[in-house]
């Protein structure tokens, strides 16, 4: 079992910066590939970014290549998204999620376990 919080999220202007944090405790972080996704209200949960164990593969959605960047420290059982330019259509929950033990890119999904999200709210 895995169970992952994420913090960072708050209210910032268009054009600044914010730095989630995905923590992971429970199962051996390091062996899960991770990934990033955001909901905002009256949409569907959209793929942003994923990694690998190692980190060594990633990848990013369209909408978000170029300005988030995601990396992870697996000493500190710790995943990050660097969000830079946000703009007010970033505005979302933004959720972490893990597989159950794969430790291989995995994309879009499917993934195992998620966090209870955080806001991220983009002022115009």
């Amino acid at each position: 079992q895995v169970q992952l919080v994420e913090s960072g999220g708050g209210l910032v202007q268009a054009g600044g910066s914010l730095r989630l944090s995905c923590t992971a405790s429970g199962r051996t972080f390091s062996s899960a590939a991770m990934a990033w996704f955001r909901q905002a209200p009256g949409k569907e949960r959209e793929f942003l970014a994923a990694i690998n164990w190692s980190g060594s593969t990633r990848g990013y959605a369209d909408s978000v290549k170029g300005r988030f960047t995601i990396s992870r420290d697996n000493a500190a059982n710790t995943m990050y998204l660097q969000m830079n330019t946000l703009r007010p259509e970033d505005s979302a929950v933004y959720y972490c999620a893990a597989t159950n033990g794969r430790p291989w890119y995995a994309g879009t999904g499917p993934y195992d376990y998620w966090g209870q999200g955080t806001q991220v709210t983009v002022s115009s």
